[in-house]
């Protein structure tokens, strides 16, 4: 059996690295396609290999540009892969223009679509993202879902099987999906567990981060184009961050993307003075961990990160009006505070671990093992 594994953003390195190993130990061949939608060394190449992920056989080679054009080429490109590849399905990753173009080219190739951290929904549909998640899960043959609200969310638009249980499956149970028949839709926990799991015991003991202590400093990321691309909000975020490192330091690993929006807006200059706050150029993953887990408070517009932060136990300040990781909210670790929040540090300060966390809702670290056997015992269907 052959799966072509579609790649290209930061975030789908992360979760592709535990699965690609669970796919070699089923004895399923993988070839792993690398759209390039993350073209910076930081967030690509150096990524990959800290992740000890295997060198993917295709690059595509299309970072840049708008979302129409670099969903075309990712498309066009893709397919020519598949046609040359032809394996017996394609996996694809969250909810990137990558994901969207692999499940695209898959479905017009007739080949079965698996989705990797199927059935999220903000519900909000001008978000790229969304458009992006609702396209893939419904073009998708197989819907591995993170969560029971993934779960939720598939059924209510029908997509999901009655038969299907909303609890996560056993690893021992994946044995009922003998074909693929119909449609399969599964809460196999998320994979990102896998991986925070297995790079967890290699946080270092101390802060990675030079002149921080633990416990003392905010960790902020921004890269959503709704925070980056209006001036009007980069403006207000940037104001914010000023006003928030006068109470305490700020770590601050710039995206490439936000570190051109800062440039153009010759914002990044404000905050070049402001020595509480330390730019820097994006973290590999142990290191990002390692800030994550020493950091006093979060402040992200990541989905990955509120989910991290809420597995690590650090309180996570969310720039945005809603979330796809709506359980980040139930289990008191996350907040939404808006785009532009209106006392950030006021926030900031008072933020508090939960007295009651609900225990961590997202899986046990074998999710990927889940995948893995699921793809082998559906295969006969392929």
């Amino acid at each position: 059996m052959k799966v072509a594994a579609i790649v290209g953003a930061r975030p789908q390195f992360i979760k592709a690295a535990p699965v690609s190993k669970a796919l070699a130990k089923v004895g399923i061949e993988e070839a792993l396609i690398n759209t390039g939608q993350h073209y910076d060394d930081n967030m690509s190449a150096a990524f990959l290999r800290e992740l000890n992920l295997p060198e993917p056989i295709h690059h595509l080679g299309v970072g840049g540009g708008s979302h129409g054009w670099m969903t075309g080429q990712m498309l066009e490109r893709i397919e020519r892969v598949l046609i040359d590849e032809q394996p017996d399905c394609v996996l694809v990753y969250g909810d990137t223009n990558s994901t969207l173009a692999g499940a695209l080219a898959a479905a017009k190739l007739k080949l079965p679509v698996a989705h990797v951290e199927a059935g999220l929904r903000s519900f909000r549909s001008t978000m790229p993202e969304e458009i992006n998640r609702r396209l893939t899960d419904h073009v998708s043959s197989l819907l591995f879902c993170p969560t029971a609200t993934a779960v939720e969310n598939l059924k209510k638009e029908g997509i999901a099987s009655e038969k299907i249980r909303t609890d996560r499956i056993d690893v021992d149970d994946v044995k009922c999906f003998a074909s693929l028949q119909d449609t399969l839709v599964a809460n196999v926990g998320d994979v990102m567990v896998d991986a925070l799991y297995r790079e967890r015991r290699r946080i270092s003991e101390g802060s990675s981060i030079e002149n921080l202590d633990a416990d003392s400093y905010a960790l902020v990321t921004v890269h959503r184009a709704e925070s980056t691309d209006n001036l009007d909000t980069l403006n207000y975020i940037v104001d914010a961050l000023i006003s928030l490192s006068k109470k305490m330091p700020i770590l601050f690993p710039v995206h490439p993307r936000t570190a051109a929006a800062l440039e153009n807006a010759g914002l990044n200059k404000r905050l070049e003075k402001i020595s509480a706050i330390s730019c820097v150029s994006p973290l590999g993953y142990k290191d990002f961990l390692t800030a994550q887990s020493k950091a006093r408070i979060i402040v992200t517009d990541s989905g990955g990160v509120q989910k991290e932060a809420c597995i690590l136990g650090i309180p996570c300040l969310t720039l945005r009006d809603e979330t796809e990781w709506v359980e980040t909210i139930e289990n008191g670790w996350n907040r939404l505070i808006g785009s532009r929040p209106r006392d950030l540090t006021e926030v900031a300060l008072t933020a508090r671990a939960p007295e009651d966390s609900l225990s961590n809702p997202f899986g046990d670290g074998q999710a990927a093992e889940r995948i893995a056997l699921i793809l082998r015992n559906c295969s006969a269907g392929f």
